[in-house]
């Protein structure tokens, strides 16, 4: 994500979405009510009422809409923004009406709200500082195997596969058999390299995903140069990926990528509250009464709250956020779209890691 410019006087910022992850930092950012200005194409239609009536025709326009509503689409990698026009050319005379803003990767953006909350503008800068494309694992053993990318937002499954190969006692059999196997997980992972030539981690139980690697060596050494890590974890799919983000083992190579720390803390609530302490809160009432007494160390809150929540409770929301700030507490917003994220939700979407025990 670049940053264009940042006028906060005017309440104006305007950014350039660089990575589908930069949609996301957006879809978080975007909320009711604030104004966003942006190329679009438009139907225009003649507005001479005596003439014959004619079909409208689509045209290039800058035009700025007042939010009602913001969808993600992940799959057409594009954001949608719905409002009310509230800015445009008058020779295209669509104030007023409805319209929607599809915003994409590579073209700017402009949003203004009445007021920037300190973690919106947070977010904007760690993902203008985030660098280098997502870390692709592969998940194996002789059962499965998955192909996910790790984003900023969370898991992207690419690919899963299922097999079952012939045992041991089948040596011939399970050698061509095996072979088979790797060959298809070498060809969804080359489709997936070759896009956006990420670094690779591949993980698994037993020896199938060194025997993975050894194969990469052979049938397409410039895949197998990017292989980063190779890391033992006790299931294989995409149980295999959730395990080794909650156990840390991508730690070394996933240094830059959000989600490792988010499943990191969320664990360590879920830790401190399986262990009876307590130094940690969950709930909003909770959560704001820890602010209040300045006890948080580190607040959670999952974006989906944020986003969702009535406009009074959201209001709450960053009341308790500015205020555990102001006591020089750190906060994270987690994202809603890994596991990490899904079991704080039912936590009710927000807790917190306390300096000290609430009486």
């Amino acid at each position: 994500m670049k940053v264009l410019q940042m006028r906060l006087n005017r309440g104006t910022v305007r950014v350039l979405p660089e990575t589908l992850d930069d949609l996301w930092h957006l879809y978080n950012v975007i909320q009711r009510g604030d104004e966003v200005y942006a190329r679009t194409t438009r139907e225009v239609k003649p507005r001479d009422d005596y003439a014959r009536p004619q079909e409208g025709r689509r045209v290039p326009v800058s035009l700025g809409v007042r939010v009602q509503e913001v969808a993600w689409d992940r799959s057409l990698n594009r954001l949608r923004v719905h409002g009310i026009v509230c800015e445009a050319p008058e020779e295209v005379n669509v104030k007023g009406s409805r319209h929607t803003l599809s915003l994409t990767v590579d073209r700017p953006v402009t949003i203004v709200k009445p007021r920037w909350p300190s973690h919106h503008l947070d977010r904007l800068r760690r993902a203008s500082r985030a660098a280098g494309p997502p870390i692709l694992v592969v998940s194996m053993d002789d059962e499965e195997y998955c192909l996910a990318a790790l984003r900023q937002y969370g898991v992207d499954v690419r690919v899963e596969r299922r097999t079952r190969l012939p045992g041991k006692r089948e040596a011939e059999k399970r050698a061509g058999a095996v072979q088979e196997f790797f060959k298809g997980a070498l060809e969804s992972l080359r489709d997936e390299w070759t896009r956006v030539r990420s670094p690779i981690v591949v993980l698994g139980p037993g020896f199938v995903k060194n025997d993975f690697v050894r194969y990469l060596g052979r049938a397409a050494p410039d895949v197998a140069e990017a292989v980063v890590d190779v890391k033992g974890v006790n299931s294989a799919g995409v149980a295999g990926v959730h395990e080794a983000l909650r156990s840390g083992v991508l730690t070394k190579a996933l240094r830059q990528v959000r989600i490792v720390e988010e499943s990191e803390a969320v664990e360590e609530v879920l830790a401190r509250l399986g262990g009876g302490r307590g130094d940690v809160a969950y709930g909003l009432d909770e959560a704001k009464r820890a602010g209040s007494l300045g006890a948080v160390e580190r607040l959670l809150v999952v974006d989906a709250t944020l986003r969702e929540a009535p406009d009074e409770e959201r209001l709450v929301l960053e009341e308790i956020i500015g205020g555990v700030e102001g006591k020089g507490g750190n906060v994270m917003i987690v994202s809603a779209e890994h596991e990490a994220g899904e079991k704080l939700l039912a936590l009710g979407g927000i807790a917190a890691l306390l300096r000290f025990p609430l009486g």
